[in-house]
């Protein structure tokens, strides 16, 4: 069998394979050995997100071939059965449990946008001048990684200076669309849209009334009449709308003058841990939102739409744009193409880093940096890209000592 199998060692095989069969059976006077096996969700040290190149395009979350595979597998299942009205929200009704949960994220946005502003009074957050990195801590780190205007001059040194609120949660936009069943947006009506920020444009199209951003609400499914071609069902013979019972309190977002920062330490402490909870609500409704509602982006470029099909604008300026003739390549997003987390350098204990010990730093995302620098806990899914069980050398001649 040893042979067979290709076992180099094969009389080793075969001895074991003999012992084995050799030893007596276990009885209740012989003592049993097991082994402990700990499991953890979370990996003890994981790689940092990958940086893609521009002339890159972004992966599918799901590779073709499985959605293929599952294209044929639902064929399959639907053959000999007849085809059954579509669910919401692609009926054109929207899906009542989610209403709750799109106010839960906008006011969760507002907060979190709120919280950075008072925590930034406190917690020091550099910019780059000439590129787009950000560091927070009241000096900007040392490595050289500028790739900005002039950086061949500086050898790659960023010029650090202040920065906003806007650099930390980045504002992803994305077309408002009055009926998100209606036609796509064709090229020439690109500047008669307006264009708001993707995660409100989701909360609108889940349910969220901003009497500013008006949209359609059915109240009865679409009828199809083509592949492709719908009409809306007569609503007249209906009562006159009640008043929506899962609209909420909707809050408003502050301007820098009306800011003030924490009084004390521990006011700040409390409004570290109050941020990063909002940033765990923001992520997690976000992503219950884009299981429902389809959010697209394009492969080349981090444009956003939300809606099952995205717009016609031709505005792509990504690698080899000119041979698409400025066109999108539309593929389902994730939640970081919709939230980027925006991964900055951990701050060790020592208060400082060194750009001959880079490869001992860990990152984590700068909303999560900035509550952690302002006293909150860390949480236990950031631990394994901040590598904060990595014993960091106190020279370089004993990190050269390091396998």
């Amino acid at each position: 069998e040893a042979i067979r199998r290709g076992c180099r060692n094969w009389q080793w095989c075969a001895w074991m394979r003999w012992t084995i069969q050799r030893a007596p059976a276990s009885s209740a006077s012989q003592p049993c050995y097991s082994s402990i096996v700990i499991r953890n969700d979370n990996s003890q040290n994981a790689d940092f997100p990958r940086n893609y190149s521009k002339r890159e395009k972004k992966p599918f979350p799901i590779p073709v071939l499985e959605l293929r595979r599952r294209a044929r597998q639902r064929m399959k299942e639907a053959e000999g059965k007849p085809r059954g009205p579509p669910p919401p929200p692609k009926n054109g009704l929207l899906v009542q449990r989610l209403i709750p949960e799109a106010y839960r994220v906008y006011n969760a946005r507002i907060s979190l946008i709120n919280n950075l502003k008072r925590l930034m009074k406190v917690v020091p957050v550099k910019g780059c001048k000439y590129c787009g990195e950000i560091h927070v801590g009241s000096v900007g780190h040392p490595f050289r990684t500028c790739r900005g205007m002039s950086s061949d001059k500086r050898k790659g040194e960023h010029d650090w200076g202040s920065t906003f609120v806007e650099a930390v949660f980045l504002p992803v936009e994305a077309y408002h669309l009055e009926d998100r069943l209606g036609p796509r947006i064709p090229h020439d009506q690109r500047f008669e849209v307006p264009r708001i920020p993707a995660l409100v444009e989701l909360c609108i199209q889940a349910g969220l009334d901003l009497p500013e951003y008006p949209t359609k609400r059915r109240r009865k499914p679409i009828v199809k009449i083509g592949r492709k071609e719908f009409v809306d069902a007569n609503e007249d013979d209906l009562p006159d709308p009640e008043p929506d019972k899962f609209k909420e309190p909707i809050l408003e977002e502050v301007s820098d003058d009306e800011i003030t920062p924490p009084s004390s330490p521990e006011e700040t402490a409390a409004l570290a841990e109050e941020t990063l909870k909002m940033w765990e609500t923001l992520r997690n409704g976000a992503l219950r939102l884009m299981k429902r509602y389809s959010v697209r982006v394009c492969g080349y470029c981090p444009e956003v739409h939300i809606g099952a099909s995205g717009h016609k604008a031709r505005n792509c300026g990504a690698f080899k744009h000119q041979q698409r003739n400025g066109q999108h390549g539309w593929q389902a997003a994730v939640l970081d193409d919709l939230i980027p987390p925006r991964y900055v350098w951990h701050m060790p204990e020592s208060g400082e880093l060194q750009k001959e010990l880079k490869i001992f730093y860990g990152q984590a995302p700068a909303v999560v940096e900035i509550c952690i620098q302002g006293g909150a806990q860390v949480p236990e899914k950031y631990k394994a890209t901040m590598r904060l069980d990595i014993g960091i050398p106190s020279s370089l001649k004993e990190a050269e000592m390091v396998v």
